[in-house]
């Protein structure tokens, strides 16, 4: 299907939206198949296991298996397993993605020390305090716990910094909106492990067995999709679903090199690349 080696895409607002999908995205994922179009889909989403993700679409009806998706959760786990190894890991997301963190020391609550000039707890404060993906878990409590440990030295990672993204009722608030403030207020500055790091398109290239040059990342959001995977040296393609927004669009900082309306869209590109 053209001279594209590899197609990357992302979940949530391209493929579905609320864990619906949307019109025609089975049938195109059902052609790329058939075209023998490697892919992976990279997500930032936080609340559900590649397990539990790929479960959900194979439901659906989209042709994938755990083996296809890469999630910021596992992103997450890598980074620390190789930046920091053995530390104790605070973490807050809404959803539980605690099978995808292998390898990694969570502590809960109870595990905690009582953070700056706290006392309270049973056991040492955590060197790594790590942000998923918000909703309920982002209380005032959880929020304000982080900053005690991020103000007494404990280092800060996200999976993503999403300002927000598209439900079945509209935009909502995302990780983003809360990580501003944290780092502004504790002066710190989070490591991301998911899009738009440039990591997490590597990691994606390398499950892939494809060089930047030869891909091509499908994703709703122009700056952690699209224009993150351009820097990355992959050719990028946004739709117009899910978090689209046209002034979004506008203001941006570059210019996505291809656009179509929908993902059902993208094999008539592929076949013109």
């Amino acid at each position: 299907m053209g001279r594209v080696g590899a197609v990357l895409i992302d979940i949530d607002g391209v493929l579905t939206v609320a864990w619906k999908p949307l019109p025609g995205t089975v049938a195109a994922m059902r052609r790329l198949r058939e075209a023998g179009v490697p892919l992976v889909l990279v997500t930032n989403t936080t609340s559900r296991t590649r397990a539990s993700i790929a479960a959900k679409l194979a439901e659906l009806g989209f042709p994938v298996t755990a083996e296809d998706i890469l999630t910021a959760p596992a992103a997450t786990a890598a980074h620390l397993r190789e930046h920091h190894p053995g530390a104790r890991c605070l973490l807050i997301n809404s959803g539980d993605v605690r099978d995808d963190l292998t390898g990694v020391t969570l502590v809960d609550e109870e595990d905690e020390d009582g953070g700056e000039g706290g006392t309270s707890g049973h056991g040492e404060a955590p060197d790594v305090v790590v942000i998923g993906g918000a909703g309920d878990a982002f209380g005032y409590a959880e929020l304000n716990r982080a900053f005690r440990h991020l103000r007494r030295g404990a280092r800060l990672v996200a999976m993503h910094r999403n300002l927000y993204w598209r439900t079945a009722t509209g935009l909502d608030l995302d990780t983003g909106a809360f990580l501003l403030g944290l780092e502004r207020a504790a002066r710190v500055e989070a490591e991301i492990t998911g899009k738009p790091a440039g990591s997490f398109f590597a990691a994606a290239l390398a499950h892939l067995g494809v060089t930047a040059s030869e891909a091509l990342m499908v994703g709703d959001d122009i700056e952690s999709d699209v224009l993150a995977a351009q820097a990355a040296g992959v050719t990028g393609v946004l739709v117009r679903t899910g978090k689209y927004l046209p002034e979004t669009h506008r203001v941006a900082e570059g210019t996505p090199d291809h656009v179509i309306d929908s993902f059902a869209d993208l094999p008539e590109l592929l076949e013109r690349l």
